[in-house]
């Protein structure tokens, strides 16, 4: 599973699709521009670009014995120095015209399908092409592996690499029967190999577990505060967005998965109550599922959030299919969206005219650029005004003994008027229900 990368090599990628009848020739293009978009976030260059039509992506041969001659011709495990081939590093346009063209530029020394493969498919074309067989999941768990920072990111990324590993071992010494140390009698290399894979894959998990029960701790202490969650497609602007509103140093990359922890800020400038933004890790078309399953714990922020802003990239053409991606894996996580705001970021990158038909189109959505100062003002109002709907009058009659109380008001309700008298304070407020009934147990116990 290590990508073969050396100062002086080159990994050449030939993209290859299978197209389905279930599937437009649009979708087609689409997927592969996309996965042409995750091959050079991974440092590969793309080198041409093949489709087949098939009726199933589940027959052993995946291609026609026609088309894997063809590509056969294509590719070669021959490695050039840089000088001699140069890498190519597309921008977006540059990559679409490539994919358009499927022309060859130069052999590829890896052969990247668009959809996941067998084990025993993944041998099979090995074998006719000659060079490496990658599938989309492998590329995506590839890029979470490079991209995770925390322990928990890395646990979680960890998990899926070696679930997708486990059936992709290769019994190549399965006629050798002999006893090693530690193996129970008779195994084979590749079951001693199987074996510890299982093992270290329990241990992962017995880790991951007790970090989940930290990150649910401190969720919990954050209950009665006011959580707003940012969730969207990959690429879509969402670290540019969290670094806007909260004035803070968040990684932000022009690439696919730049973000894979969760990272909670709070609202810059600060309100009151204080509100808490946090980003979360980006979704994608055909994200494997044990990537959406190793991350649940991580979206449980998305899950727990008072306000979900959808971010999204409206500068992308697909970002309507995106945005039903996004609509997918929340409901899949059982995320409630029903509260929710609707941006649609990047609105610098297209005409007035394409601002006009997505306003007659999305007419509750708020049109952005998370480099526009107006734009990030804006986005705050509408966080303030939306939580502030969720919030409860109430006013309580605060003894001066019990003067304790008042860091807890400032920092989690919003103070609308204070009175002073002689036997204590008489506070109007408004807060959340769950925060306005721990303060009614504060003051009962303080009598």
């Amino acid at each position: 599973m290590t990508i073969p990368t050396t100062e002086k090599s080159v990994t050449r990628a030939l993209l290859i699709s299978i197209r389905t009848p279930d599937v437009s020739l649009q979708e087609v293009d689409e997927s592969l521009a996309e996965l042409g978009r995750l091959v050079n976030t991974l440092g590969f260059s793309v080198v041409a670009t093949k489709t087949q039509r098939q009726r199933s992506t589940k027959q052993l041969s995946v291609l026609g014995s026609g088309k894997l001659e063809e590509l056969a011709a294509l590719t070669s495990e021959s490695e050039q120095s840089q000088n001699d081939q140069p890498q190519l590093d597309f921008d977006q346009d540059e990559l679409s015209a490539l994919l358009a063209s499927g022309d060859i530029q130069e052999q590829a020394n890896v052969a990247v399908f668009d959809c996941e493969l067998s084990p025993n498919q993944i041998r099979h074309v090995e074998a006719a092409l000659g060079v490496e067989v990658y599938d989309r999941t492998r590329v995506i768990i590839e890029i979470f592996s490079k991209h995770a920072r925390t322990r928990t990111a890395k646990l979680q990324v960890e998990i899926a690499r070696l679930n997708y590993l486990t059936p992709r071992l290769r019994d190549e010494n399965s006629g050798d029967r002999e006893r090693q140390k530690g193996s129970w009698i008779g195994e084979s290399a590749f079951e001693i190999n199987s074996r510890r894979i299982r093992d270290k894959i329990a241990d992962l998990k017995r880790e991951l577990k007790k970090l989940q029960e930290e990150m649910q701790g401190r969720r919990s202490s954050r209950v009665e505060q006011l959580c707003v969650a940012l969730v969207g497609y990959t690429n879509a602007g969402k670290s540019s967005l969290m670094r806007a509103l909260t004035d803070s140093e968040v990684l932000v990359e022009d690439k696919l998965f730049a973000t894979l922890d969760t990272t909670v800020r709070t609202l810059q400038p600060p309100t009151q109550p204080r509100i808490l933004i946090s980003d979360t890790v980006g979704f994608i078309k055909k994200l494997p599922h044990d990537l959406v399953a190793s991350f649940h714990s991580t979206l449980e922020e998305a899950k727990d959030a008072d306000l979900l802003l959808y971010v999204v990239d409206a500068s992308d053409e697909n970002f309507t299919s995106q945005l039903a991606v996004v609509d997918h894996v929340l409901a899949e996580l059982n995320v409630d969206s029903a509260n929710k705001l609707l941006l649609l970021n990047k609105v610098d990158c297209i005409s007035e005219e394409r601002q006009l038909e997505l306003l007659e189109q999305y007419p509750d959505a708020l049109q952005i650029s998370s480099r526009n100062k107006e734009d990030i003002a804006l986005v705050h109002r509408e966080i303030q005004d939306f939580l502030e709907k969720k919030m409860c009058p109430a006013c309580f009659h605060i003894p001066y003994t019990a003067s304790g109380v008042m860091g807890e008001i400032h920092s989690k309700m919003q103070v609308i008027d204070e009175q002073y008298h002689e036997d204590g304070m008489r506070i109007t407020l408004k807060a959340t229900p769950v925060a306005l009934e721990r303060l009614h147990k504060m003051l009962q116990s303080s009598f």
